[in-house]
């Protein structure tokens, strides 16, 4: 009886964990995966789909062989049979710990029937050690499954994509596990759409406040600058004023040698610091008693260089005992070095923008220049000049920078040179379209047969960079065309109608003639024709006429137009070329190649045109001369003018300073005073002269701003100047002649400048 009893009571126990688990809502315990088909629902199959053991017992494998100790029962399609004398023998051995071990067999049952395992074999110690640590051991799958012996198979099956759905309430969990995801899809995607709409709500936010905040600082900009424009304006007007006694009194000279040039001229020049350097002879404006300088240098000098210029600009009284006396020149000049030089290096900005940035600097200057009176010398115009001018509140002797710009270009050049009257090549200026080059290059052709080269000139380029040249001899019918011009005369071949055919013909020949034979002067700007004529257009330019004769001197003449109203030739020199008609090498001073009269008079008349336009200050005039092939009469054209100080009006400095001599431009004559003897003259020598000047000895100079040397830069100075000592290269003080350099700086010393001196014209500077 008490076996039946127990075997009943074993039956309702088994009848309540089974109903537990039927009634019991399952969670979800499985991680995105793929949905499951419609033969997954558990209500269609009886026990779970992809059983590893199918359910007919007649095509149902054996179970593996249960191991032979009581501990150990099997769990079939995540159910238990209460019948099993496995799972008998087990109740049977755990009876006193059942109630706890229900708990742990209903979550075994209800996770092995979710995942549809087929089979999973039990260990009873195991199980009945997980159930006496507590829930909180237990409560996940990994806990669980350790009590099965076949824990591996278990787990590597329930790792398979989609197996959760396969088991009890699989249809709910995929479509629970749908809903979610298009929840997430759904709210990621209006997410992701309001990021993107604030995104670009706080992009246009930013934009726009960038926007306004430059706008501001433009405007604040602009106000600056016409600030500094109307200050430029009214101290030009002071300076106007008190021009003609500010030359004669004690002044303060700061002489900024800027190259106002555009960025991309500025970066294109190679060693750009340096060749802002290049008129240290500014220095040598201190021959004037009354005059201080200070030079705002662009590169850092070393001592062996300050040591150099000290000595050089102290050799006063010279004229006087021909010996050089100590002299106090050292408070008469002062050399700054912006210090934004070395934040900037390698940013190739003028001197003016570097000494802009150079609060210090600035401030030191003020401090020089307290209670003197003192202007402002530049180089090439820049804005920045005004701003600099401002700040240390002195006048610019200088043209506003928009005017220079202006008049500045090449076509700007020859309504200068139109407007004032003087000669000025054949050509035709502001050309900035392919057709109109070549209508105006034919009809100058045809207007002008005699010439055989044209220039074509940049506006805005310096030097020869922006030259190039096309020669005309290669024209087949230029023999038939000037055949046609004799036939009409000179007098009627200035009527369209007898220049037609010939003018029809060039226009033809034009586009062929510029591919063959244009060539640019300068390779390394612009290698090719058509390169150089991409950049012509681009920014405009004029074509000029070259002289038509094989004998053509060059000529530059540096002026001052004066506040006041004057204008002052202070040099003027024969150029030296080089290998190519457009290199200039040096100059020889004075220039012997035109009277001086008629030198005089073509200045005066230009300096009157620049006083017109407001353009003021030091500018620099080219001119060539020749003898015309038909009337062998000497011809002046006026071909180029430079706005700003130049470096032959440095070197002229230098050579003035060291022989103490005078250049009468307008007599063409350079005199220095006579050499003082040693011997002393008897009474009777000395009682006629007693009031009578010193006798002038007339020289000749020939100077280069810039000598170039592959191996100069491995000799130091102090070396270089003994080998010229031991060559006999120096400047003897008492003779007045003799070499004198300008050093350029202390790291590089790749180039240096030169002057020298003697009683007749030298052929060359050695």
């Amino acid at each position: 009886m008490g076996k039946q009893q127990r075997d009943r009571r074993q039956r309702k126990d088994v009848t309540i964990v089974s109903k537990t688990i039927d009634t019991e809502c399952s969670s979800i315990w499985a991680t995105l995966t793929p949905p499951p088909t419609a033969a997954s629902d558990s209500r269609l199959l009886h026990h779970g789909p992809a059983r590893l053991m199918p359910l007919s017992s007649q095509c149902a494998p054996a179970l593996p062989p249960t191991p032979s100790s009581q501990h150990f029962f099997s769990i079939v399609e995540g159910r238990i049979d209460p019948s099993a004398a496995d799972f008998c023998a087990f109740k049977e051995r755990y009876f006193l710990s059942w109630n706890t071990l229900l708990e742990v067999l209903w979550q075994l049952e209800r996770l092995l029937c979710q995942f549809a395992v087929p089979h999973a074999l039990v260990c009873g110690d195991r199980l009945e050690a997980l159930a006496q640590r507590g829930k909180l051991h237990w409560g996940k799958h990994e806990c669980l499954l350790s009590a099965l012996e076949n824990q591996e198979e278990v787990l590597e099956l329930m790792k398979q994509p989609g197996q959760r759905y396969k088991g009890e309430g699989g249809r709910r969990v995929a479509a629970v596990c749908i809903q979610a995801c298009w929840r997430c899809y759904r709210t990621r995607s209006s997410y992701l759409h309001q990021q993107r709409r604030k995104w670009a709500a706080r992009t246009i936010a930013v934009s726009w406040l960038l926007h306004a905040q430059l706008s501001r600082v433009r405007k604040s900009l602009q106000a600056t600058r016409l600030r500094q424009l109307e200050n430029y304006h009214n101290r030009g007007k002071h300076l106007a004023t008190n021009w003609n006694h500010l030359i004669t009194s004690k002044r303060t000279i700061i002489h900024v040698p800027s190259l106002g040039y555009s960025q991309q001229q500025r970066h294109s020049l190679r060693r750009f610091d340096i060749l802002q350097n290049t008129q240290m002879g500014r220095l040598c404006d201190i021959r004037d008693k009354n005059v201080e300088v200070i030079y705002v240098c662009p590169v850092h000098l070393g001592e062996d260089l300050i040591h150099y210029y000290t000595h050089l600009l102290g050799l006063n009284g010279v004229i006087e005992t021909g010996k050089p006396t100590p002299s106090n020149c050292a408070k008469s000049f002062t050399i700054l070095t912006p210090e934004a030089h070395q934040h900037f290096s390698s940013h190739c900005m003028c001197v003016s923008t570097l000494l802009k940035y150079s609060p210090h600097t600035l401030r030191r200057i003020k401090n020089l220049i307290q209670g003197k009176q003192a202007y402002l010398v530049s180089g090439v115009p820049h804005m920045d000049d005004l701003a600099v001018a401002d700040e240390l509140g002195v006048p610019v002797l200088g043209p506003e920078p928009a005017v220079a710009q202006l008049y500045g270009t090449k076509s700007g050049i020859r309504r200068i040179f139109s407007s004032s009257g003087v000669s000025i090549p054949p050509g035709h200026a502001d050309i900035y379209t392919l057709q109109q080059l070549h209508e105006c290059f034919a009809q100058l052709m045809t207007d002008h047969l005699g010439v055989q080269r044209w220039l074509f000139k940049m506006d805005d380029e310096l030097g020869g960079r922006g030259t190039a040249y096309c020669d005309v001899c290669q024209v087949s019918f230029r023999p038939w065309a000037l055949q046609e011009y004799h036939r009409h005369g000179a007098q009627t071949w200035r009527m369209a109608w007898a220049q037609e055919q010939v003018l029809r013909k060039f226009l033809e020949a034009v586009p062929d003639l510029l591919a063959a034979h244009a060539k640019p002067f300068d390779t390394s700007c612009y290698p090719t024709w058509s390169c150089f004529l991409e950049h012509f257009l681009r920014k405009g330019g004029v074509i000029e006429a070259y002289p038509p004769s094989d004998s053509v001197t060059c000529m530059t003449v540096d002026l001052l137009v004066e506040p006041a109203g004057g204008v002052r030739m202070l040099s003027c020199g024969d150029q030296l070329h080089g290998p190519g008609f457009l290199q200039v090498s040096g100059c020889s001073v004075p220039q012997c190649s035109v009277r001086p009269d008629v030198l005089y008079s073509i200045c005066m008349q230009i300096g009157k045109a620049c006083q017109e336009r407001h353009i003021l200050g030091h500018i620099s005039l080219d001119l060539v001369t020749f003898l015309e092939p038909g009337t062998l009469e000497q011809q002046v054209w006026a071909v180029d003018l430079d706005l700003g100080y130049s470096n032959q009006l440095a070197m002229t400095q230098i050579m003035l300073h060291m022989t103490g001599g005078t250049l009468n431009c307008h007599a063409g004559r350079l005199e220095v005073p006579s050499p003082v003897r040693n011997n002393k003259p008897t009474a009777r020598q000395r009682a006629p002269t007693a009031n009578a000047p010193a006798p002038g000895t007339r020289r000749f100079a020939v100077m280069s701003s810039r000598l170039f040397h592959t191996n100069l830069s491995m000799v130091h100075y102090s070396v270089f100047f003994q080998m010229c000592k031991a060559h006999g290269i120096g400047f003897d003080i008492k003779e007045m002649e003799g070499s004198v350099f300008a050093l350029h700086d202390s790291a590089e010393r790749s180039s240096l400048g030169m002057v020298t001196t003697a009683l007749f014209k030298p052929e060359s500077s050695h």
